[in-house]
Formats: structure tokens, sequence, C-alpha cells
């Protein structure tokens, strides 16, 4: 048996363990693998419980932007989410009041569904020769920001959402991965209060854990940078689309 101060929530070892295995692929993810912490919201989800395991994630997250934006700093363009940020506060503000309400398994369906839909169209994007301008399309971006919004205060699954609206506006891969650390800080931030106050998802002994498991954090972060930093551009757009067809068939389950 763990000692209480490392395993505040007194679950079993291996529970600790893959919570652990978590955190390291959310530092990866955040570092430059996009997607690959989507692995983590179905396991936390069956050991934790749905609502329980999306305040646990949550603080990984945001140590996960900071981590991220130490390296991407000033690579980040923050102009090019100004005009998703307002439809994803409202998405978020939505989801708070329908938290209780909703069906997990219906919703998750349904964002997996239109994941894979926005995956194809940015695909044949990608493979045709006259591209298509998705970022100034004010229904695309309204409808992403607002879906978002909605799929990140309910499970912290919005992820391959904003990576596709990032993917489409074919930044090199230091500019993708720094826009994102600053969108996902902002809206992750924003989130804290209602998991607080609303929720009650994260208290005191879960954001212990949070700490305790930080240094697996930091070292996916570390390896996550290291190996962005071996993919060519091409290959690296590639990796990520994968994830995220990935990410979505998860989401089924």
């Amino acid at each position: 048996m763990l000692p209480t101060f490392i395993n505040p929530l007194n679950t079993s070892l291996n529970t600790w363990l893959i919570t652990l295995f978590c955190a390291f692929l959310i530092g990866v993810s955040k570092s430059g693998l996009k997607g690959t912490a989507m692995v983590s919201i179905p396991l936390l989800a069956y050991l934790y419980g749905g609502k329980a395991s999306v305040g646990i994630i949550l603080p990984f997250l945001i140590m996960g932007d900071l981590m991220a934006l130490t390296f991407y700093f000033k690579s980040g363009k923050i102009k090019y989410i100004i005009k998703l940020i307002p439809w994803a506060v409202v998405g978020i503000l939505i989801a708070v009041y329908v938290g209780n309400q909703i069906n997990d398994q219906q919703f998750k369906l349904t964002i997996a569904i239109a994941i894979i839909v926005c995956l194809a169209l940015l695909l044949y994007n990608e493979i045709r020769k006259k591209k298509i301008n998705l970022i100034d399309n004010r229904f695309f971006s309204g409808s992403l920001g607002l879906a978002g919004g909605f799929a990140t205060m309910m499970g912290n699954a919005a992820g391959p959402i904003f990576n596709l609206y990032l993917l489409s506006m074919r930044l090199p891969k230091e500019a993708y991965i720094g826009t994102g650390a600053w969108f996902y800080l902002f809206l992750n931030v924003f989130k804290v209060p209602f998991h607080i106050i609303s929720w009650q998802t994260i208290t005191f002994k879960t954001i212990q854990l949070n700490f305790i498991m930080f240094p697996a954090l930091l070292l996916g972060a570390f390896v996550g940078k290291k190996v962005v930093s071996y993919i060519p551009e091409k290959e690296y757009r590639y990796l990520i689309y994968s994830v995220i067809l990935l990410s979505a068939i998860l989401l089924f389950f």
C-alpha cells in the first residue's frame, strides 16, 4: 500500500501507476506530439469515473501548457486564436449548465463523429491542389469553438477539435505548438473555478496528486520536445492527423 502522502486518493498501486503514466503522456502531448494525451481520457475515466477524472486531468493539462510555453513561448501566434476564444467560452458555460444532465457516452460518440468528419475534410484539403481557406470561414471557426468549448469542459476531450483548427492554419510545427499552448492555457485556467465550485471535481487531495506526479509530466515534456525535433514538417502533420484519428476512435469506447 502506498503512503497517503504520495497516494492521497488511496487508490490501488495499479491505478496510481496508470495515473502516473497518463501524466507522462500529457507531458509528451503538450510539448509537441499532440493528441497522445487523449489516451489518458478513457483510461482515467475507467479508473475514477467520468466526471471525477476530468478534475484530475485538468491540473495536469495546465502544467503541460506551462511547460509547452517554456519551450515555444515566442513561437505562439495569439492573433490566430482570438476569434475562437469567445465561442469556446460560450461552449464552456453551456457545458457547466448541462454537465449533470448529459449522457457522457452519447456525447462522446457525437464528438468522435464530428472529429472524423473534420479530419476527412482537412485531409481532402491537404491533397487537393487548390486549398480551401477554412480559417476565414466564420461558420467553421464558430462551430468548432462552440463544440470544442463544450467538449473541453465535459471531458477535456476538445484536443482533436482545436488541433484540427490549428492544423488548418498550416503553421510551422513550432508555431503550431506554441499557438495551441496559449489557447489551451487560457481555456483550462478559465475552467478551474467551475470545477472547484460547481462540479467539485478539483479538491485539495486531487491537487496533491497532481503535484506528486508532476515529475512524470516534466519528463514527458522533455521526451516529447526531443522527439518532435527529429520529425520533418510534412511528416509531423501526418503524424498529428493519425493521432487525432486514433483519439476519435478511442472516444467510441
